[in-house]
């Protein structure tokens, strides 16, 4: 009989191909390759914006569930930093500059409809940012700053000064998600929640792109 794969291994199997997908979309890819100018990187961080303030909002609502409190950290908070960012990056005033995409605002009402009314789900997207951002993020802050010339204003949505090291702080997040009290059924629909979370980060990407080329085509015109 073939040995269970721990639910974190499963996850992360399951959604190889939809994060590959996500990581590997035009407009990210470009911003990556250094084709993205300075005002594709600060569109990104807007929507960021959004996104985290929906999450972390979120977590201040699921700190009580037995469950999500377990994943929940302030070493993960992002809020302040990217409100650091965007004054940096737009002024004072970015407040008022910023709207959310058509994207961002489906995945901020789904962001809030789960972190309302189900633990799992809550998981699922906090899973798919925080990891990530301890991931590839981590990289792509150091790309941002290389290309742009930041230090640290600017960037500091990529920089956990509270974490030591990332690498032990995403073992202990798998082994939690391991110890989860779950059943199959249950950690199925984290596994498809997690998909969705890659779908609207994908589907940003494409808005992101489509806003870029709007933008050009009117200064042409």
């Amino acid at each position: 009989m073939p040995e269970l794969l721990p639910f974190s291994t499963a996850l992360r199997e399951r959604s190889s191909a939809a994060h590959s997908g996500s990581e590997h979309a035009g407009f990210m890819a470009d911003l990556m390759r250094g084709e993205g100018t300075r005002e594709d990187y600060v569109a990104l961080v807007a929507q960021h914006w959004f996104i985290y303030e929906a999450l972390e909002s979120a977590a201040s609502r699921m700190a009580a569930d037995p469950v999500a409190a377990t994943f929940i950290s302030d070493k993960l908070t992002r809020l302040p930093a990217l409100e650091a960012d965007l004054e940096f990056l737009i002024g004072a005033d970015w407040r008022e500059q910023i709207t959310p995409l058509p994207t961002t605002e489906r995945y901020v009402t789904r962001i809030r409809e789960v972190g309302a009314t189900w633990a799992g789900g809550f998981v699922a997207h906090h899973y798919t940012r925080y990891l990530g951002d301890l991931s590839g993020g981590l990289f792509i802050g150091k790309l941002m700053a290389r290309r742009f010339g930041f230090e640290t204003n600017g960037i500091g949505f990529y920089i956990f000064g509270d974490i030591a090291d990332p690498g032990e702080f995403k073992e202990r997040y798998r082994a939690q998600l391991d110890a989860a009290p779950w059943d199959e059924a249950e950690q199925q629909r984290v596994i498809d929640e997690v998909l969705v979370a890659y779908r609207f980060n994908t589907d940003l990407f494409t808005d992101l792109a489509a806003a870029k080329a709007a933008a050009n085509a009117s200064v042409v015109a």
